[in-house]
């Protein structure tokens, strides 16, 4: 049975039996310590997941860290540039294709959707479609240490964003099929996008789904207090939260109240 294996210190995040977590240098308030790429496989061949911004020495870092191991593809949760930005660049550096299910964001002939199975070094990684944060992100599934990547779908620490190329309703949707799959599938680990490792994937679930029910509440009632304009909103129900992360905020809101009107 697979192993959770949380190192004490070092520059880089949490790992599993088959996958491990190579920190870009991008740390923000959006993107926390910065993005996780993630590397799959065995002592021969791998596939890189999301090998981050365009940041040449991050780049450079991870294709050395392979020690001379094939890259067999590359692929990305989403088309966001914190993810994304460096696919081509890095496609060059390992001579390995790009797989994502926008097709602006390919390099090579194959996509990847729902219900797809890569396999690398005997290991399956099955793809699971889980629009909401944007509305091309997917999760990656290995049943070899029954942890999914989640990609910027939940996060090691606080909650996502709804993007402007996301939607709430799929959001919602897509939590709950995580939740579905985590329980039937037993899963033990959340390898996120951005912070360490959830060890208890129901448990981040449920907080993430309790989280936005909650939000929405707090929408409502700052309706019912006057607040017509996101801004507004924003104010009242996230007066607590750095005004730097405000603007996020408020595309989160739009997302809320575009939901609220489609009841």
């Amino acid at each position: 049975m697979s192993g959770l294996h949380i190192p004490i210190g070092g520059p880089d995040g949490s790992r599993t039996d088959h996958a491990e977590n190579l920190l870009a240098p991008n740390p923000s308030a959006m993107t926390l310590d910065g993005t996780n790429t993630w590397v799959i496989g065995g002592q021969d061949e791998v596939v890189v997941v999301d090998p981050g911004p365009g940041d040449e020495g991050h780049l450079l870092r991870v294709r050395d860290h392979l020690g001379g191991r094939r890259v067999r593809e590359i692929l990305l949760t989403h088309g966001h540039f914190d993810h994304s930005g460096g696919a081509r660049r890095f496609a060059e550096l390992v001579e390995a294709p790009v797989r994502a299910l926008d097709p602006r964001h390919r390099l090579g002939e194959e996509g990847l959707a729902d219900g797809d199975v890569v396999t690398v070094a005997g290991l399956e990684i099955h793809v699971y479609g889980t629009p909401g944060h944007s509305f091309d992100s997917l999760c990656f599934w290995l049943p070899a240490d029954r942890a999914m990547l989640t990609g910027d779908t939940v996060l090691g620490r606080g909650t996502t964003i709804i993007a402007g190329d996301g939607g709430l309703a799929d959001y919602l949707r897509s939590l709950d099929r995580l939740r579905a799959v985590a329980e039937s599938l037993e899963a033990r680990a959340l390898l996120p996008g951005h912070g360490p490792v959830l060890p208890d994937p129901i448990g981040a679930l449920d907080g993430y789904i309790a989280h936005r029910r909650e939000r929405l509440d707090q929408i409502r009632q700052a309706r019912e207090q006057g607040a017509r304009t996101p801004r507004e909103i924003v104010k009242i129900v996230y007066a607590n939260v750095d005004r730097s992360l405000w603007p996020a905020a408020e595309l989160s809101v739009r997302a809320q109240l575009d939901y609220l009107e489609r009841l």
